[in-house]
């Protein structure tokens, strides 16, 4: 019986002492995600570019889906959707590195490449026919398009508010279209390009003065990937 009480206290002891060396339950790390934390985190995309959405096209989404069609008809390639991102990286330097100097202004939306020109130095007042000095600005856009032929391109005319707006509209389109066709005589394939005026619907500076109304008088250039869907 001694014995049996022996062993018992013995045991009692040994699992005492391997209970004290064992020490507290570790605490969960503070920065450790909580399963809603993880949950929410997964549902975030990877970054803000990977849903960013291009220019919009002031002549619509329809006539992009149009232009878009009518590229793929006539022969252009598709780029996939972990390609596009590169691939217009590489056409934005191309284009800041040919336009250097130039007075073009070139911005990046979503995936999409915007260039605007100022009109004041491509036309003459009230005039649709492009200027001599332009011709340099038009004939790098029209290599670098050339290169990089993976895209569709809205060429859009603006003016300021001066005259009536029915005019400014004819105005408009008449400059858009000279630039078109400077380019698809450049080399740059008709199907790729559509040409539109908005007249003055668009201004981005006041017409209340004259240095307004100079920076609404340009012509806008809108480059979109042609990209695979699905």
């Amino acid at each position: 019986m001694r014995r049996s009480m022996a062993l018992i206290l013995g045991r009692a002891a040994l699992l005492a002492l391997l209970a004290g060396c064992a020490g507290p339950e570790p605490r969960p790390s503070a920065a450790a995600a909580t399963p809603a934390q993880a949950a929410s985190a997964m549902a975030k995309p990877a970054s803000t570019t990977a849903t960013a959405r291009g220019a919009a096209w002031v002549s619509g989404s329809q006539a992009k889906d149009d232009q878009r069609r009518a590229a793929l008809a006539a022969g252009s390639l598709l780029l996939t959707a972990d390609s596009v991102g590169y691939y217009m990286d590489v056409q934005e330097a191309r284009l800041q590195e040919e336009l250097a100097g130039s007075g073009a202004q070139i911005a990046r939306v979503g995936d999409d490449l915007k260039i605007s020109l100022p009109g004041t130095a491509m036309f003459a007042a009230d005039r649709a026919d492009l200027e001599p000095r332009v011709h340099a600005t038009l004939d790098s856009i029209g290599a670098v398009l050339q290169k990089f032929d993976k895209t569709i391109v809205e060429i859009a005319g603006h003016t300021d508010a001066d005259g009536t707006p029915e005019h400014n509209q004819s105005l408009s389109e008449r400059r858009a279209a000279a630039v078109a066709g400077y380019l698809q005589g450049r080399g740059v394939a008709r199907a790729r390009i559509m040409a539109v005026g908005v007249g003055e619907a668009h201004p981005v500076a006041s017409n209340a003065s004259a240095d307004g109304r100079a920076r609404n008088r340009r012509v806008e250039l809108i480059l979109s990937p042609l990209l695979k869907r699905g």
